[in-house]
């Protein structure tokens, strides 16, 4: 198992981590716990260190379980991450409670990683505002927690502003080959490794986009025995300060595939770093229009959320992925849907990428439903 040296905290972690988030579970929604323990006992036997989890995941059920796991082995060989729901947090007694609580449910005496979980620009002036920085920096001094970071959604500017608040043990970003623009981005990258900061990545296969592509794109990678997953990996792996990249693997196929991809890890070289450009602009080009989600078109009168709906019709056209298409069209209000425009025509004289909105509205409605039957 490929592993890096994080110098700035005296760890050696595996390169692959395994993500809690997306256990395989039953007919009822619980989370199959023999399977789980049997993916969990691959990775581990094969030499990943790092598990990372969180409150919410799961319904709650996603860190005793871990717990449960990691009971079963010895308390150094393993780092363990999760994280603070900073959302539910209105007060230091709310942050003590529910930390108390994350070690009673992995009956453990102290956390390796601990992040303040998703922060955006509100969330982290909350918990600035609160002293919940400082309470976790107590946390650090009373030996409950090793390392402090944070996980983020916002735009580049906000994970700037947080970066330069304190000096962060470590921070976890969102970072894939196609998201190199977006959130934290190519730019949050090159500013934590001008910071000394160490990066986890979550999300390297954009929640299994990258995992599964059109055949087209699939032609595009040079090695056809390689999954497409394992280049999204290897992309984001290949990068320096990139300590862990985790992984949430659902199943024993996801797992060895993985497991393949970092025992035997290459970094990219050069014409691989050309290739996937190739690759992210042959995704590109199957977007359906210009949409940039400036909202300048908002509000609809309709109620038609115009760029939510052009959001799913892209991403589907980009990816292929009827799965998804069903879960986020499913996701979206019924009186949002793009079908209930009235064709005003109000939304196109305010569009600065002069999209034809009414007509593109009606043929998303059209293909999707067609899609989905």
């Amino acid at each position: 198992m490929e592993t890096r040296r994080i110098d700035k905290l005296g760890v050696e972690t595996s390169l692959l981590g395994f993500g809690c988030m997306r256990f395989p579970t039953t007919k009822n929604g619980n989370i199959d716990e023999n399977e789980a323990f049997r993916l969990l006992e691959t990775a581990y036997a094969s030499g990943v260190n790092y598990f990372d989890t969180a409150f919410p995941y799961h319904n709650g059920e996603s860190e005793p379980l871990l717990g449960r796991f990691l009971d079963t082995k010895e308390r150094s060989s393993y780092y363990l991450a999760t994280k603070l729901p900073v959302w539910d947090v209105n007060s230091l007694d709310d942050a003590g409670r529910i930390f108390e609580s994350q070690l009673q449910r992995l009956n453990k005496d102290y956390i390796d990683f601990y992040l303040l979980h998703a922060l955006d620009r509100g969330r982290f002036e909350r918990m600035r505002d609160l002293g919940v920085i400082e309470y976790c920096e107590k946390l650090k001094e009373q030996g409950k927690i090793r390392f402090l970071g944070f996980s983020f959604h916002d735009s580049y500017e906000v994970f700037e502003e947080i970066v330069k608040y304190r000096d962060w043990d470590f921070c976890q970003i969102q970072y894939n080959y196609m998201d190199i623009n977006e959130q934290a981005g190519d730019r949050g990258y090159e500013l934590t490794e001008k910071s000394g900061i160490p990066l986890v990545i979550m999300e390297p296969v954009k929640g299994g986009a990258l995992a599964s592509l059109p055949d087209d794109i699939m032609e595009l990678f040079p090695d056809k025995n390689k999954s497409a997953a394992s280049y999204a990996l290897r992309f984001v792996a290949s990068k320096p300060n990139v300590k862990v990249v985790l992984s949430g693997m659902s199943d024993m196929t996801q797992v060895l595939d993985n497991l393949n991809t970092f025992n035997d890890f290459k970094p990219f070289d050069s014409n691989e770093n050309r290739m996937i450009a190739e690759v992210r602009d042959a995704l590109n080009r199957r977007v359906r229009n210009g949409c940039t989600a400036c909202r300048y078109c908002m509000p609809c009168p309709a109620g038609v959320d115009i760029p939510g709906n052009f959001k799913i019709w892209n991403k589907y056209n980009i990816y292929m992925n009827k799965d998804a298409l069903k879960w986020e069209w499913g996701g979206l209000e019924a009186s949002s849907k793009a079908d209930v425009c009235v064709k005003c025509g109000l939304c196109e004289t305010k569009c600065p990428q002069k999209i034809s909105i009414r007509e593109d509205l009606q043929t998303l409605s059209r293909e999707i439903k067609e899609v989905l039957g």
